[in-house]
């Protein structure tokens, strides 16, 4: 008897449902408490958590909302084989094109092209009312509707562009990979990521977002000092016009080798109130580089991937799972999705150590912040960005412990509060 695939995926996918609502119920009733953390008593304003308990709590509404719809609408797509009836159709689009709907590139791409407008046009009422109605209604959003669909379109003007030809190459890897695909696969997915990595600041991202160079003055001399003296090869400083979109407010870094930058909000420049908090916030940044976190993750990434082409490459031909989801033929592109739904279970595995893993490492890039003397201007920023976030301020533990990737404020504070063992 054929393992019913389709059945036992559709079930995980309802019971992770039952059991992230249950953890989200949790978190619901956290943001519902009236009153402040007792350590963030006299640091958060009474002002400030009030806004911040109400922007949680709408969010926390909106959440039950989507994701109910998502859980409803998902498994009826799987369980009533919505996805090889749309695979059919799209050949015969294809056909009808005047094109060739045997090659399998071609109905693919087909496909893909459905499964797209789907997307979009399921998700867009829920990224209008999240954008036009919870974030303006908390003073966060900046857009206006000609700049939300002008993002939109070019969004889906690149994935015209860049898509067909990732997609041809995976296919074409596929059909021809052997006995090492899964070795073929990766080399091809990591060298897409760093192609990526490497024309997404200079190509992609000025589409969006304006970016330029932080004024000479004590800022950027202060952060040019700080990474100097750490050797990190920083190349170019910006500033990211984000209040176009948001007032929401960040820092990052990225970049190869020796070609790194440094990326800042303008609304965190505007909205810190003195230079320090922004350095100690990069100086956490840089801790990460330090301590090799960043190289760590990639490495653990890129050993994941390879592992889930092996998995891949061992289920691929497999009959019972293409038949128990409703297909007839075994097309890569159906393949890879059919597979990453059958591992489901373990991909929240492996999300969750990450999370487990990368707490610790936020812990660590400020202990690293700490030492080079940032302790209180570091603590100053890190309220900083949760107020003017409206992040929550009352988390609860078993909700935070698995979605969390950043430790919640209250921890951070304590851990920055602990004195040194040399003390």
């Amino acid at each position: 008897m054929a393992f019913p695939y389709m059945e036992a995926v559709v079930g995980f996918m309802v019971f992770m449902y039952i059991f992230e609502t249950y953890l989200d119920l949790r978190q619901h009733s956290a943001h519902k408490l009236p009153s402040l953390p007792k350590s963030l008593e006299g640091v958060i304003s009474q002002e400030k958590f009030e806004k911040s308990r109400a922007y949680s709590l709408d969010k926390s509404r909106f959440h039950f909302v989507h994701s109910f719809v998502t859980i409803v609408t998902d498994s009826t797509i799987l369980y009533f084989k919505v996805l090889p009836w749309l695979w059919k159709k799209s050949g015969d689009f294809v056909t009808l094109a005047g094109l060739n709907a045997e090659n399998e590139i071609l109905h693919t791409l087909g496909f893909l092209a459905g499964l797209m407008i789907w997307s979009q046009t399921t998700d867009l009422p829920f990224s209008l009312y999240k954008t036009f109605v919870i974030e303006a209604r908390h003073g966060f959003n900046k857009q206006t509707p000609w700049l939300f669909f002008r993002d939109m379109i070019k969004g889906i003007f690149l994935s015209i562009i860049i898509g067909p030809p990732i997609v041809a190459a995976i296919i074409v890897i596929v059909q021809k990979g052997g006995p090492y695909l899964a070795i073929y696969l990766w080399a091809f997915m990591f060298g897409l990521s760093l192609v990526m990595l490497t024309i997404y600041p200079i190509l992609i991202a000025p589409l969006f977002n304006k970016f330029t160079p932080l004024p000479d003055g004590p800022l950027r001399e202060k952060i040019e000092k700080l990474a100097s003296s750490l050797k990190f090869p920083l190349k170019k400083l910006f500033v990211v016009d984000g209040s176009t979109r948001s007032s929401h407010s960040n820092a990052y870094m990225y970049g190869f080798f020796k070609n790194k930058r440094i990326v800042l909000y303008d609304t965190l420049v505007q909205q810190c109130k003195n230079d320090e908090e922004i350095v100690a916030v990069i100086a956490h940044e840089l801790g990460h580089w330090k301590l090799n976190h960043t190289v760590f993750t990639f490495i653990a990434m890129q050993i994941l991937t390879l592992l889930q082409f092996g998995g891949y490459t061992i289920v691929r031909n497999s009959t019972d799972l293409f038949q128990s989801f409703g297909f007839d033929s075994q097309p890569v592109l159906i393949g890879l999705i059919l597979f990453q739904h059958t591992v489901i279970p373990l991909q929240q595995l492996v999300s969750f150590g990450m999370n487990l893993v990368s707490r610790s490492f936020e812990f660590q890039a400020d202990a690293f912040a700490k030492k080079l003397g940032y302790s209180s201007s570091l603590r100053a920023g890190l309220v900083r960005l949760q107020e003017e976030n409206l992040s929550a301020m009352n988390t609860d533990p078993w909700y935070s412990a698995y979605h969390y990737s950043h430790p919640p404020l209250v921890e951070r504070l304590a851990a920055l509060d602990i004195p040194d063992k040399s003390d």
